[in-house]
């Protein structure tokens, strides 16, 4: 499954198509520290926001926040197995070929 995401400016993002089923892993990069924030949601473009209002301890002080990748999954499940990968070590490395190679 796939989801169409555009980035209307630079910390909003608008989902242009997408099962209402559907959950996404989720990569954002803090400008300001230039670390990545690893999580997944059932609603990007509220994750998204709320990230970049204050309203997440853990990026409330690493704001302005980039959506730089993101999966579309279809169970809750396959979600959190995608962001416990993603955060591992082997993930890291996974992450840093897509992203950066």
């Amino acid at each position: 499954m796939f989801a169409e995401i555009a980035k209307t400016s630079e910390s909003e993002v608008k989902v242009v198509t997408a099962d209402k089923n559907m959950f996404f892993v989720y990569v954002l990069y803090s400008i300001k520290d230039r670390n990545l924030y690893i999580g997944f949601t059932d609603n990007i473009e509220r994750r998204v926001k709320e990230h970049n209002s204050g309203k997440n301890v853990s990026t409330k002080s690493r704001r302005p926040l980039d959506l730089i990748f993101y999966e579309a999954v279809p169970t809750l499940e396959e979600a959190l197995e995608r962001e416990q990968f993603y955060k591992s070590g082997r993930g890291h490395e996974v992450l840093y070929k897509i992203l950066f190679k």
